[in-house]
């Protein structure tokens, strides 16, 4: 496998992945997807507090979001935060959970955890480094000692998308 030598962070926040999630159906358990309800005209892009609908393609089901949002904090399986229904893109590991709200955010932590040069964010205040998505990862995740075991646990999650 080969392994990008340079990361850097491109400043993105867990809030650039909450638009698309992918989501556990509560009816069939297969893959459902959280969309914004209504379309966004132009290059806008919807905001994170803009009404949501569940849509399941394998069974038909669908569901339109209360209003509010409640992000992950916890340990555990980790949850959407429109629905609070599990997310599809996670697996325990022996060190905690890895999770992520759909395959674009799978793909920065794992060519995060690839790359054996990790810079930080680039002229951003101190502030701004701490909170993007990547500086805020577990320690473990982050851990070169883990990586085989981190990377296989992505792959293992990427594989679920396919079948």
């Amino acid at each position: 496998m080969s392994s990008p030598q340079r990361f850097r962070d491109s400043r993105q926040t867990k809030y650039h992945f909450i638009d698309h999630v992918l989501v556990r159906c509560p009816k069939c358990t297969g893959i459902a997807h959280v969309a914004p309800a209504a379309p966004v005209s132009g290059d806008a892009s919807p905001s994170m507090f803009a009404k949501r609908r569940l849509v399941c393609r394998a069974c038909g089901m669908t569901r339109e979001a209360a209003d509010g949002l409640r992000l992950f904090r916890g340990t555990g399986e980790a949850t959407d935060p429109y629905f609070g229904l599990p997310l599809w893109l996670q697996t325990e590991t022996r060190h905690g959970w890895l999770w992520a709200y759909n395959p674009e955010h799978l793909d920065l932590i794992k060519r995060y955890v690839q790359a054996a040069l990790r810079e930080r964010a680039p002229s951003a205040p101190e502030a701004q480094k701490k909170m993007t998505l990547v500086a805020r990862l577990p320690d473990w995740i982050k851990s070169a000692k883990n990586r085989a075991e981190v990377l296989h646990a992505i792959e293992r999650v990427q594989a679920s998308l396919v079948n």
